[in-house]
């Protein structure tokens, strides 16, 4: 039957929003030139420092993630800078495709799909082919499921005096990332993600060297001007008119996130990931990422199986949206999201049966339930991991 009353979203983003989120967000809205306001900008400013790790600024931007990957680079950068890009999936692709429409001149080191960077090759790369003036990185590649190993990047491109930037859009408030600690230049991330309020805001740190740069840099820019952005957070306000009522939605997820605690919420996200991951692999189908993410778990299709297909299957008859592998892997993989910190544990369970049903319609020999099973065993055991 089509057009279900109730639907399931397991895509990697956007994110499903809270109901006291979204009521928030339809309250009284706020003049963005209010004492009120810049009351509200100046908490969130705090707490996002407190989900960064960091103590340096985190500023908003109104545009997608996307959006402040561009001011990183406008910013950050003068035309003919030499830097690294890093593309192991379609988003790491983006950095490479934004540094070269600025001009920069671009080294790229292509990782295979499903594979992480090797740090090594990075190390090996700054010192045998420098200098080079930033590395650009993707924290979780959401289009295979892949975490990478900031920490390392982090440490090699500070001995190297090289800045690292890191598109953590959907890994941060999923998985680990300490800005400061592990010398991570700047961070951007975007508000539909782990942070579970809609589309809209995108947010960037920057370290004291990092930033000491952008205010010696002379490349043009108008709307994603940082030193513009700086200049208004100094005074609780933004440069430009914001989208007040997600700000306003950020204040009490952000609000949430304190309360939970972020190892509460990187162990809540890991033991979504371990039950998925469980009813999978009972099922006979392997992992696509060889380093996963917490934020996803990406299951790669028998060759005799039409993914397209069966995940149009399941959305129409089930009412459950699983993520299509993205470009060349289009049909051949899906991506099963386990992304916000009020996703319940038994979710998880409706995604394997879901996955159940679209495989058994598409000719794939399996014993039926065994996956749900796995993975209820695996939510009981690690029962004592819940969120409060």
């Amino acid at each position: 039957m089509e057009g279900h009353v109730k639907t399931f979203n397991f895509a990697p983003g956007p994110t499903p929003v809270p109901d006291h989120i979204t009521q928030k967000m339809t309250e009284p809205i706020l003049s963005h030139r209010s004492s009120e306001f810049s009351e509200l900008l100046n908490q969130i400013s705090h707490d996002l420092k407190y989900v960064f790790q960091t103590q340096n600024d985190v500023l908003i931007l109104t545009a997608s993630g996307s959006g402040a990957m561009e001011a990183a680079v406008v910013n950050l950068l003068t035309p003919g800078d030499r830097v690294i890009a890093i593309r192991s999936g379609k988003f790491g692709g983006r950095w490479v495709e934004l540094c070269e429409v600025y001009g920069m001149d671009t080294t790229v080191i292509d990782v295979e799909w499903g594979n992480a960077v090797d740090p090594a090759v990075v190390r090996d790369m700054l010192i045998n082919q420098g200098p080079f003036k930033a590395v650009f990185a993707t924290h979780s590649e959401t289009s295979t499921g892949v975490l990478h190993d900031m920490d390392s990047l982090g440490q090699i491109t500070h001995e190297m005096g090289c800045f690292l930037v890191v598109d953590a859009i959907s890994g941060l408030g999923a998985n680990d990332l300490k800005t400061d600690a592990w010398h991570i230049d700047i961070v951007i991330s975007g508000s539909q993600k782990g942070l579970m309020i809609p589309p809209g805001l995108s947010f960037i740190s920057m370290s004291k060297g990092a930033w000491e740069e952008v205010k010696s840099n002379s490349t043009p820019s108008y709307y994603l001007n940082l030193k513009r952005a700086q200049t208004s957070h100094d005074k609780g306000l933004t440069p430009y008119t914001p989208a007040v009522s997600l700000i306003m939605g950020l204040a009490k997820s952000l609000e949430d996130i304190k309360q939970i605690g972020l190892e509460n919420i990187f162990q809540h996200h890991a033991r979504l990931a371990k039950i998925t991951r469980a009813g999978v692999t009972a099922l006979g189908l392997p992992l696509f990422a060889k380093q996963p993410s917490n934020v996803l778990t990406s299951v790669t299709f028998p060759p005799e199986v039409d993914g397209n297909k069966l995940l149009k299957t399941i959305k129409t008859q089930c009412g459950v949206t699983i993520a299509n592998g993205m470009e060349q892997y289009k049909g051949k993989i899906c991506r099963i999201a386990h992304l916000g910190y009020h996703i319940e544990a038994f979710e998880m369970l409706i995604a394997i049966s879901a996955l159940e049903y679209g495989l058994s319609h598409s000719g794939f020999s399996f014993q039926p339930g065994v996956g749900v099973a796995e993975a209820q065993r695996v939510l009981l055991e690690t029962a004592s991991l819940t969120v409060d």
